[in-house]
């Protein structure tokens, strides 16, 4: 399953809290912005911790030699 871009995603956010003539409309679209960086950045965190689990270890294992 491909994961959404949740960067692409804020700037979407921000540019239309950037054209917003409305208070309330502009909040809704800076909140979701907001949410959408912070999605980004445990998706980031999430592939890091993947990408570290599934590498090869190291150092060799010492029971094998």
């Amino acid at each position: 399953m491909a994961n959404p871009d949740y960067r692409t995603l804020a700037a979407q956010a921000r540019t239309a809290a950037d054209a917003a003539t409305l208070d309330n409309v502009r909040d809704r679209c800076l909140r979701s912005e907001a949410g959408f960086l912070a999605m980004a950045e445990r998706q980031d965190m999430a592939d890091a911790n993947r990408a570290r689990r599934e590498a090869p270890a190291a150092t060799p294992d010492l029971h094998q030699l």
